[in-house]
């Protein structure tokens, strides 16, 4: 299946302001962030724009190329959701359903409390995980790269997200033996509820999470390079990666990353201990993992955009897709944090954050836009709207953003 393209002039967007892209992205590559980037913007079901600058593998010479194959990082999560919401469409679950009904072992979590004197005591569950907080980040899970978070540091003494040797199935029998980091349903908090609702993929659909997502997502979407692996035959596709450091690394935190990032530390990461090509035996996982093209990740958006359908594919049903990209979270978890960055003018759905006060948030789009980004700068996001997408995708871990001035470059170029 291939991707409609059109002349911007067609569907109100202007070439000679698309043009501007560019310049803006060799600047970032100018100034050494990232090395090269692939981008893809569509409007009206029709890609618009493409472009690929600079380099795949600096030290190789190899240029960026439109095939690409990049590690997505969190924007694995959307992914995961849109599957386990095809198993909500089957009557599997309900969103308030405790997660525990699948995962025994969730009922007996305890909450890691700490008092104003830093002593730090465990209490019982006032309430149970929902299948929803799994996908919504309100679970009480947090991420080893937290730095503010005792929970967190109990994570990283368990390798919890750097040991890509585990199966997923053995990541949540290690998770559910360390305490939450707060009670469920009470915050939003960034971290490996997205794992637990892959592996409730495998329980609901008794297969591997990745057939299960290939059977229900990748397949009939024609996403023909995206996986948890990268073929012997396609690894020369892979993009290199570079950056301050190893997000998932071990010890690595977020303010670790900011501060190597501030120091203008910059150089090729080997990453394949956290986040390996070639292990599909072993390593799957939800809140990241999966390798994919800028073109993939454009179908999957696009489905999105029709509200769980694309070329007479049917993956969610309509109403279920806007279900999923409206805010879930009360006033009082607004703005959510992740990593100390405050998004303003955002909520949260179940997988992506969905926007819901332009001003608020300081950027152009519309109300009820919707996406999210992976550690390594990729970035999707789609507006309703104006029924436009926009993918980017580079390798670049730190806490510069160039994908931010690509959306900005995008919407200034409608001309309708």
């Amino acid at each position: 299946m291939t991707l409609e393209n059109t002349t911007p002039g067609n569907v109100g967007m202007s070439s000679e302001r698309l043009a501007r892209i560019r310049p803006a992205m060799q600047a970032w590559i100018d100034q050494g962030a990232m090395v090269g980037a692939s981008m893809m913007v569509a409007r009206r079901n029709k890609i618009v724009y493409r472009a690929e600058i600079g380099q795949m593998d600096k030290e190789a010479g190899v240029l960026m190329s439109g095939n690409a194959i990049f590690r997505i990082y969190s924007m694995t999560k959307p992914i995961i959701c849109t599957a386990l919401m095809t198993l909500y469409e089957e009557g599997r679950f309900q969103l308030m359903t405790p997660a525990s009904r699948l995962i025994p072992a969730l009922g007996g979590l305890k909450v890691l409390r700490q008092d104003p004197s830093g002593s730090a005591k465990e209490e019982a569950l006032l309430s149970p995980i929902t299948v929803g907080d799994l996908m919504k980040h309100t679970s009480g899970f947090t991420y080893d790269m937290v730095d503010d978070s005792s929970v967190a540091a109990l994570y990283r003494q368990a390798r919890l997200v750097p040991n890509a040797g585990r199966t997923l199935e053995e990541f949540v029998d290690t998770l559910v033996r360390l305490p939450l980091a707060y009670q469920p349903g009470t915050g939003w908090h960034y971290g490996v509820s997205t794992d637990v609702a892959a592996h409730l993929i495998e329980i609901l659909t008794d297969k591997p999470l990745g057939d299960a997502l290939r059977e229900r997502i990748f397949a009939p979407l024609d996403m023909i390079d995206t996986g948890f692996s990268v073929p012997q035959d396609k690894l020369p596709r892979c993009a290199a990666m570079y950056g301050a450091g190893d997000i998932a690394g071990p010890d690595m935190t977020a303010f670790k990353l900011l501060d190597a990032t501030e120091k203008g530390v910059w150089g090729r990461l080997d990453v394949d201990d956290t986040y390996p090509a070639t292990r599909p035996e072993t390593f799957a996982r939800g809140g990241h993992g999966l390798f994919s093209t800028t073109r993939d990740y454009m179908r999957f958006a696009l489905m999105l955009l029709g509200h769980g359908a694309l070329d007479g594919v049917r993956i969610l049903g309509r109403k279920t897709a806007q279900l999923m990209h409206v805010n879930h979270l009360p006033g009082e978890m607004l703005p959510f944090e992740d990593m100390g960055i405050a998004f303003g003018g955002y909520g949260f759905g179940l997988g992506s954050r969905t926007l819901m006060d332009i001003g608020a948030a300081g950027i152009p789009g519309s109300v009820g836009e919707f996406g999210w980004g992976g550690a390594a700068s990729t970035y999707y996001w789609v507006d309703p709207v104006e029924e436009l997408v926009g993918v980017f995708m580079t390798q670049y871990q730190g806490m510069q953003e160039p994908d931010k001035d690509f959306r900005v470059l995008v919407y200034q170029a409608i001309s309708d």
